[in-house]
C-alpha cells in the first residue's frame, strides 16, 4: 500500500515538474525570443514612422525631410550657434517659409539630436540603426567611412517614405531656405525627380550634371520606388563611393530612362550653393553649403549667408538700388577647410 502511494506521489511530482517546465519554456519564448522582440519592435517602428509622416504631411501627402545628429544639434565649447539653429532660422527669415516648418520631419540619428528636436516642438523621429559599432553622433567628415554609412542609412529611410506613398523634399540641414521652393519646383506630375546640381549646365535634362543629393524633390510612384531600390541595392558594391556618386553613375548609365523616371536638374540661379552662387538675390530660393568640408566652416559661412540675406531684405524694403550694393560674401572658411 505504501509503495502504491509512493508511486502515485512520484508520478504526480514528475507531471508537476513537467508542467512547470512547459510553463517556463512558454514564458521564456514569449518574453525573450529575439524573433518575437524583433517583430514587435519592427511593428512599433513602422507605426511610429507612419504616425509622424501623417502628422507632418501636406494635404497632397508631401513632406519635407532632414537628418541631424549631435554634431549638427549641439554647440561646441566655443560655438554661439549650431547648424540646426541656422537651418531653422532660415525658415524664420525666408519669404513664405515659416509655415513650412509644420511639414518638416526631422530624423534624428542619436538621442541628443532627438532631444534637441523635441525641444523645438517639431515633428521628430528617432532613427534606430543596426550598424553596430558605428557612432552617428560625432561629426562625419566628408567621405569618411561613417559619413558614407550615414548617407546610405538616410537613403534607406527615404525609400521607406516613398513606399508609404509620401512624396518629399529632402534637404540637408546645411541648406538655407530663403524662399518657398515649391514656387520654383515644377508642378508637372510627370516630373518624378527634381534634383539640385553643383553647377548648372543650362540644360535641365542633361545627364552630364554633377548632382547634389543635399536637396531634391521626389514624387512617390512605382518608378521612383524602383529607382531608390536599385540605388540602395548598390550599397555593398560601391567601396569608396558615397551614395550621391552611385546615383549619379546610375543616371549617366541610363537607369532613369530605363525605368521611365523623368528627371529635372535644377538651376543654381534658384537652388544655389557654395559651388556656384546664385547671381540674383531676387530669384535665389535655397543656398547649400556644398563644396565645404567641415561643420565649423559651414556654420561660419552660412552665418554670412544669412547676414547677406538680411541686408538684401533691408535694402529691398527701403527701395534702394540693389544692383551694385548686394553680393554674397566670400566663403573663406569653406575654402580653407580643404587645406586642413
Amino acid at each position: 500500500m505504501d509503495n502504491v502511494v509512493k508511486q502515485k506521489s512520484g508520478n504526480f511530482v514528475v507531471v508537476l515538474l513537467f508542467l512547470i517546465g512547459i510553463l517556463l519554456l512558454f514564458r521564456s519564448s514569449s518574453f525573450s525570443s529575439p524573433l518575437l522582440i524583433y517583430k514587435s519592435s519592427s511593428l512599433d517602428t513602422n507605426n511610429a514612422i507612419e504616425s509622424v509622416l501623417a502628422k507632418a504631411s501636406m494635404e497632397n501627402k508631401t513632406v519635407i525631410v532632414t537628418f541631424i545628429n549631435k554634431a549638427y544639434a549641439e554647440q561646441d565649447v566655443n560655438g554661439d550657434t549650431t547648424m540646426f539653429d541656422l537651418f531653422l532660422s532660415s525658415f524664420w527669415l525666408g519669404e513664405d517659409t515659416r509655415s513650412l516648418v509644420d511639414h518638416l520631419l526631422v530624423v534624428a540619428v542619436d538621442q541628443t539630436a532627438y532631444d534637441r528636436c523635441r525641444f523645438f516642438r517639431l515633428n521628430c523621429f528617432k532613427l534606430e540603426t543596426d550598424d553596430n559599432g558605428v557612432d552617428f553622433e560625432g561629426e562625419k567628415v566628408f567621405m569618411s567611412a561613417d559619413f558614407i554609412k550615414m548617407m546610405w542609412r538616410r537613403t534607406l529611410f527615404l525609400l521607406q517614405v516613398l513606399k508609404r506613398g509620401y512624396s518629399f523634399i529632402f534637404t540637408d540641414a546645411d541648406v538655407m531656405w530663403l524662399r518657398n521652393p515649391f514656387t520654383r519646383l515644377s508642378n508637372d506630375t510627370n516630373e518624378d525627380l527634381q534634383i539640385s546640381t553643383d553647377r548648372y549646365l543650362r540644360d535641365r535634362r542633361s545627364e552630364k550634371h554633377d548632382i547634389n543629393t543635399g536637396f531634391y524633390f521626389v514624387r512617390s510612384n512605382n518608378k521612383t520606388v524602383s529607382l531608390f531600390e536599385t540605388w540602395y541595392s548598390k550599397k555593398d558594391n560601391s567601396t569608396g563611393q558615397k551614395e550621391q556618386d552611385v546615383l549619379q553613375d546610375l543616371i549617366r548609365r541610363g537607369i532613369t530612362r530605363q525605368l521611365g523616371v523623368r528627371v529635372r536638374f535644377m538651376d543654381t540661379l534658384y537652388f544655389s550653393g557654395f559651388c556656384q552662387n546664385s547671381k540674383d538675390f531676387r530669384a535665389v530660393t535655397t543656398v547649400h553649403a556644398n563644396c565645404c568640408r567641415t561643420i565649423t566652416a559651414k556654420i561660419a559661412d552660412l552665418k554670412a549667408v544669412l547676414r547677406d540675406w538680411k541686408r538684401f531684405k533691408m535694402l529691398e524694403a527701403s527701395k534702394s538700388n540693389l544692383t551694385n550694393t548686394v553680393g554674397w560674401s566670400n566663403h573663406h572658411e569653406c575654402g580653407k577647410s580643404w587645406k586642413n
